[in-house]
């Protein structure tokens, strides 16, 4: 089970390719200024996890009309993420959780996805601009989409 909403959203650094090198992306630097929408999702370069980065990338606009960022979140390499999102027009912020700590700071670890290893499974979070988690969910398998309408609907309260 992902954190509870009403609970204060665990703060992280994690790394993200920009094109001069890596750069820090800290949950808390929205905080007071934007909400936050964090995508937690298994795996690159897997048919369900494209097909959602590519259809959240789509609906940026939407988001930022909200008021709220977008961040995406999985254990793969940024190495990794850059040369996906590359592929695939992807334009949310991609980071990397390569050790898991911000997967397990928020509940989201998937065990032995298809017996190669632990993953993020996939969730998405509503993060408000006083760091307090507004929305959680974890699917019921890595398949399963979040409902993005849901989360749009509690950015908009």
């Amino acid at each position: 089970m992902p954190i509870a909403v009403g609970s204060q959203a665990p703060d992280f650094t994690l790394k993200s390719k920009a094109a001069d090198g890596l750069k820090d992306v800290k949950l808390s630097d929205n905080f007071g200024k934007k909400q936050t929408v964090l995508l937690f999702f298994p795996l690159a370069y897997t048919g369900v996890c494209t097909q959602e980065m590519c259809d959240q990338t789509g609906g940026l606009a939407e988001y930022e009309a909200l008021g709220a960022n977008v961040i995406a979140i999985s254990v793969d390499s940024p190495f990794t993420q850059e040369a996906w999102a590359k592929t695939n027009k992807i334009g949310l912020t991609l980071v990397s959780d390569l050790n898991k700590t911000t997967t397990k700071a928020y509940d989201v670890l998937f065990p032995m996805l298809a017996g190669i290893g632990d993953t993020a499974a996939r969730a998405a979070f509503v993060i408000g601009k006083d760091g307090v988690v507004k929305y959680a969910e974890q699917t019921a398998t890595p398949k399963d989409l979040p409902n993005f309408a849901a989360v749009k609907a509690a950015l908009a309260k």
